[in-house]
């Protein structure tokens, strides 16, 4: 049911171990991902000038013209952190189940930051809240739900009968209990801690603390990096157990691995800005359309900037053109919801 047969498991292997057809794509292919990538970082770096420059009301690059811009970059920043996060943990984590619908956010990541929330406030109340170090209340929420996935993972890919349709299915009933739970909890508040408690549970890129950018980003980097270089390793890992372990990968091992990045990228993305739960989905299914290629070190950079062209695209156009900037969150989330809808029901399953 979760399989997706964008791959053939006919094509032959090349010298690397990697099938030819998956890491040599045809001349005009290649000629096309050469000219992609680039055109993607022009527009990215005209998008980013746009938001510093645009409806500044000093003269361009006085002082006071440059301050302003200075405050705008964090937001820049966390768009930038967000759509890297939210990326590349969804191809990674489409490619290890093999199934271009599904998401990180079916395992619950979301759910269990909104329980996280809703249970500090319930029991502790915003005065205790309040008085928590945000930094600690930081690491502790993100931690939390990076243990919680990888307790998940090795719990059910380490058993005899342990496989990723067992792990999937679990995840998605966990994730549909803490949000039962979260509703519970929530209709038993006050309402004026009820109201505290929405702000923080809504996805908003203004909502962001950027205090918190001293750990996010070389957290990121960290991670990111790691995912980057294991793009050939996911290339194998996108051919199935069977194929992957004939290729030499050690499979159960190696997704769980993949499954703890995702897990972190997943954590400092939804503790930084709140639940998106479409964004990455977005980002991923654009990048395949686009790119028409499955190796991972040309997929992960295109749906990078794709992601970061949606999200800093929906940014300036609401907030410069609309006037509605805390609507960028719902919009790209409509729109990938959208989208995902249209993929379902084009293949006519999950």
């Amino acid at each position: 049911m979760l399989a997706d047969p964008h791959l053939a498991a006919s094509r032959g292997p090349s010298a690397g171990g990697v099938p030819a057809a998956a890491t040599r794509p045809a001349p005009p292919r290649r000629m096309r991902a050469r000219i992609l990538l680039p055109a993607l970082l022009a527009l990215a770096v005209v998008l980013t000038v746009l938001l510093l420059a645009w409806d500044n009301p000093f003269e361009p690059f006085t002082d006071r013209w440059w301050r302003i811009s200075a405050m705008r970059t964090s937001t820049i920043v966390v768009i930038a952190l967000v759509t890297y996060c939210q990326s590349l943990a969804t191809v990674s984590f489409q490619t290890v189940t093999n199934n271009r619908v599904l998401t990180p956010s079916i395992m619950g990541f979301e759910s269990l930051y909104v329980l996280i929330q809703t249970s500090v406030v319930f029991f502790f109340g915003t005065t205790s809240v309040a008085g928590l170090d945000p930094t600690v209340r930081f690491v502790l929420q993100s931690a939390a739900m990076v243990v919680f996935a990888v307790l998940l993972y090795s719990w059910l890919l380490s058993g005899r009968f342990g496989n990723l349709h067992v792990m999937l299915l679990v995840g998605i009933v966990l994730g549909a209990g803490m949000g039962s739970l979260s509703t519970f909890l929530q209709q038993l508040l006050d309402p004026n801690e009820f109201d505290l408690l929405r702000a923080r549970l809504f996805g908003s890129i203004g909502n962001a603390n950027t205090d918190f950018l001293w750990i996010v980003v070389p957290v990121c980097l960290v991670v990111g990096g790691v995912v980057r270089l294991s793009a050939r390793r996911l290339d194998v890992l996108s051919l199935g157990s069977d194929i992957s372990t004939n290729l030499g990968i050690r499979h159960r091992r190696q997704v769980m691995v993949m499954l703890t990045l995702v897990a972190v990228l997943m954590a400092m993305s939804t503790s930084l800005v709140g639940p998106m739960t479409f964004l990455g989905f977005l980002s991923a299914t654009l990048a395949y359309s686009i790119a028409d290629t499955y190796e991972h070190r040309r997929i992960l950079p295109v749906a990078w900037l794709v992601g970061y062209l949606t999200l800093a695209g929906a940014y300036f156009l609401l907030r410069h053109v609309l006037s509605l900037v805390d609507s960028v969150s719902i919009v790209v989330e409509l729109v990938g919801g959208l989208v995902f809808l249209f993929v379902v029901f084009r293949k006519g399953r999950l």
